[in-house]
């Protein structure tokens, strides 16, 4: 009985295998039928999702979207970009109104296991910061009792402040509205006293400001906020090639591939070079995909310090450092697994 009974649990247990695996390929399968990407953005943030008068989307978000579209595609442009709330994006990811949500995300327990989501890895490593005006003459955030507080609905800022805040023995009055863009003209409309997101968040929304000089942000970073790319549940194959998708950007910077010298690193001697390229191994056929899928990402998009320096760079509006964002091997902590 007991060789029967196992005998029956392998039979389940495989046949539960094939049928995972057919789920497993409907993303896949819907996208390349489509012929496009579908990604949820946020409303309107520079450096990570933002549009222009002509709706061109720019931002390390929108190019993480992008690097996924040529990956899979085979082509950066063949996406579809979908503006979401704080509020909404969980549903439109749950709904399958968006194959992927790269949207400043904080990667959080709760939301990795309650949702039916899951975080593919990390874009952005991130902290949240208060923004004040400089008239305020605030130089500290343990200045701040009985401030009046803007920040967005659904966020992990609303928890983190009440957190600071009662630890700090202070209180405050919170305005809560909906969109960022809605909350830098609370602040420039004096609704607020201080504006509180994720640094790299105030930082955009500062530059939106008619004279961004007029503003600061505070030194004191008050959680831990790694922000990136989520999928839903339920789809291994998808989930592996979004998270692979950022990896390779990660170790393209490392190995030295840009996207103006990819065609010439194809002839590196190089192994880890090959195996990001293509020309060495089968990386791509792993993930059911063509051998090229991360030549086409590094070489649309770039790698990902090409990324960073692009959006939210010092040579940008934003002004940010890398920071804790450098490579592991550069004194930060951005750090992905070998391809191999």
């Amino acid at each position: 009985m007991k060789k029967l009974s196992y005998a029956i649990a392998a039979v389940t247990v495989t046949a539960l295998s094939f049928g995972s695996l057919a789920a497993n390929a409907t993303t896949l399968e819907n996208v390349l039928k489509r012929g496009i990407l579908n990604c949820g953005v946020s409303t309107g943030l520079p450096g990570f999702s933002n549009p222009d008068d002509k709706n061109n989307w720019s931002g390390i978000d929108a190019d993480t979207c992008r690097a996924v579209a040529a990956a899979v595609l085979g082509d950066a442009k063949k996406i579809k970009f979908t503006p979401l709330t704080a509020k909404e994006r969980w549903t439109a990811l749950q709904s399958s109104e968006v194959d992927m949500l790269s949207r400043n995300s904080t990667w959080t327990h709760t939301r990795d296991t309650s949702l039916g989501i899951n975080f593919t890895g990390v874009n952005y490593y991130d902290g949240q910061g208060f923004m004040v005006k400089k008239a305020l003459g605030v130089k500290s955030a343990l200045e701040l009792d009985g401030a009046t507080v803007c920040l967005q609905a659904g966020t992990t800022t609303e928890l983190n402040l009440a957190d600071y805040f009662r630890q700090n023995g202070m209180k405050y009055s919170p305005v809560t509205v909906d969109t960022s863009d809605q909350t830098i003209k609370g602040f420039e409309a004096g609704r607020c006293d201080i504006l509180t997101s994720d640094q790299s968040q105030l930082y955009g929304l500062r530059s939106k400001l008619p004279d961004p000089e007029v503003a600061m942000v505070l030194p004191e970073v008050i959680s831990k906020e790694p922000l990136g790319p989520v999928v839903s549940q339920g789809d291994d194959q998808w989930f592996n090639i979004v998270k692979w998708v950022l990896f390779a950007q990660i170790n393209a910077e490392e190995l030295g591939i840009t996207s103006k010298n990819v065609d010439q690193m194809k002839s590196s001697k190089n192994p880890g070079v090959g195996r990001i390229l293509g020309t060495v191994g089968d990386a791509g056929a792993k993930l059911g995909l063509k051998a090229d899928w991360a030549y086409n990402a590094i070489k649309q998009v770039g790698n990902y310090g090409e990324m960073f320096e692009r959006n939210v760079g010092v040579n940008t509006p934003l002004k940010i450092a890398r920071g804790i964002n450098a490579l592991w091997n550069k004194g930060g902590i951005q750090y992905a697994p070998p391809i191999r």
